[in-house]
């Protein structure tokens, strides 16, 4: 069969190594029953080995590829595929259609990995849990511990709501054309509850304090927060960052109190 040419404005980089595509399909073990969600299945590598009398969602942005999955997958009454851009892809309505929670997995493309990490999320509550294979330093930070040389701003940000295990790594070879980074395959379980409960002013010190990363938090939060105010969480002000815990920085976040604006 002729491959549709491959749309760089998408970052394509189509799996072909069996080994891999077995070792995905091990890691998720779909059972009868469950609905399964692919991002961006490309040519089908994977998707034929996620059908297993479960109901699979394919979600594709390409046009030649939607034309060439409708082909391939004709004759399975559980595939269904959505000509779509998962960021603007509405999760939740899709759970509720199928009648249960998604087990989500994709191949994310690295420019736009982190907002559909946040859309994922904000669909959480229709989600069971993601495996996502995205470039391995990115895995490295999501799945770091304060304290870590990978440690960031989205590791913080992602810890209330999911567990991050870190599979395996995926060399250059498993792809066509193959990549310049290497890969990694991550799976994230949703937490039945927050890990703590989140502040609405959370994101904006973690923004705050990572956007100046070799500054102590008393100096990169010195507009949101007073000496004070951060010693009174019990956290020492001349901490770095890449050492406070997800927790802490929410400490922090709800010491911020604004007035209301006067009308």
């Amino acid at each position: 069969m002729k491959h549709p040419p491959r749309r760089k404005r998408f970052g394509q980089h189509f799996l072909h190594d069996p080994t891999i595509i077995d070792r995905i399909a091990a890691a998720i073990s779909p059972q009868p029953g469950e609905h399964v969600v692919e991002i961006g299945p490309g040519r089908g590598a994977l998707t034929r080995r996620l059908l297993n009398n479960n109901t699979l969602d394919a979600i594709e942005i390409d046009r030649d590829l939607v034309e060439l999955l409708t082909r391939q997958f004709a004759g399975h009454p559980q595939f269904s595929l959505h000509p779509a851009d998962a960021l603007d892809f509405n999760f939740t309505e899709l759970a509720r259609v199928r009648g249960g929670k998604l087990r989500v997995i994709g191949n994310l493309p690295y420019n736009i990995s982190t907002p559909l990490l946040f859309h994922l999320l904000d669909h959480r509550a229709a989600i069971r849990d993601l495996h996502i294979m995205l470039q391995r330093e990115v895995i490295a930070r999501m799945a770091a511990n304060a304290g870590d040389p990978d440690y960031g701003r989205l590791t913080v940000m992602l810890a209330p709501w999911v567990s991050i295990e870190h599979l395996f790594d995926v060399g250059p070879g498993a792809f066509t054309p193959p990549p310049r980074v290497w890969s990694a395959v991550a799976r994230l379980t949703i937490r039945p509850e927050p890990a703590f409960q989140v502040s609405a002013h959370f994101g904006e010190v973690v923004a705050a304090a990572f956007a100046h990363r070799r500054k102590t938090i008393r100096n990169a939060l010195r507009d949101l927060l007073s000496l004070e105010q951060i010693e009174a969480t019990g956290l020492d002000p001349g901490a770095r960052p890449e050492t406070i815990p997800p927790e802490a920085f929410n400490l922090l976040a709800q010491k911020i109190v604004r007035s209301a604006p006067s009308v």
